[in-house]
């Protein structure tokens, strides 16, 4: 019989992490821009050890935007494979948290954050990675539905298998 600790360290690895949608009075979704990529995403980040991913979301929320906001109901699960920079795979969740009429009460956590916005699909799809971009379309669709949506994982430019 193999040891437990044994079994567990020789297991496949993922990292949890967790998103806020929310979006303006005109359904543009919120959206924010890190410092140390070159990318926007929304707000949100690994899960800490003993967090669930909703906690975990409300938390990143409070620390990046300085906002306590309800964790509403899962949207959008999203496999993503190891990045170039990322030697695990990652399961992403995207909640629904409501909607902020014009960025009201947004505080910037500064270290990490540089700005936030509102933005269309459309006027996001130059902001983001494809993946990403499809998220935020599939979170849209989820969230008018009513119905949560799993994204396999993408094949693009980015993903690359850990050696």
């Amino acid at each position: 019989m193999i040891p437990a600790e044994e079994f567990y360290a020789g297991l496949h690895r993922v990292i949890p992490a967790s998103g806020a949608y929310i979006t303006d009075p005109e359904d543009r979704v919120l959206l924010v821009k890190p410092n140390y990529r070159d990318h926007w995403g929304w707000p949100g980040g690994h899960v800490d050890e003993g967090e669930s991913p909703e906690v975990g979301c409300a938390r990143e929320v409070r620390e990046e935007l300085g906002l306590d906001l309800p964790v509403g109901p899962l949207l959008t699960v999203h496999w993503v494979p190891p990045l170039v920079d990322r030697p695990y795979a990652l399961v992403h969740f995207l909640f629904d948290c409501g909607t902020l009429p014009g960025g009201e009460g947004v505080r910037l956590q500064e270290e990490e954050l540089d700005d936030f916005g509102f933005f269309t699909p459309a006027e996001a799809k130059p902001l983001l990675p494809p993946y990403l971009h499809e998220r935020l379309t599939a979170a849209a669709w989820a969230r008018r539905t009513a119905c949560c949506t799993y994204l396999p994982p993408f094949t693009g430019p980015e993903a690359a298998r850990s050696s």
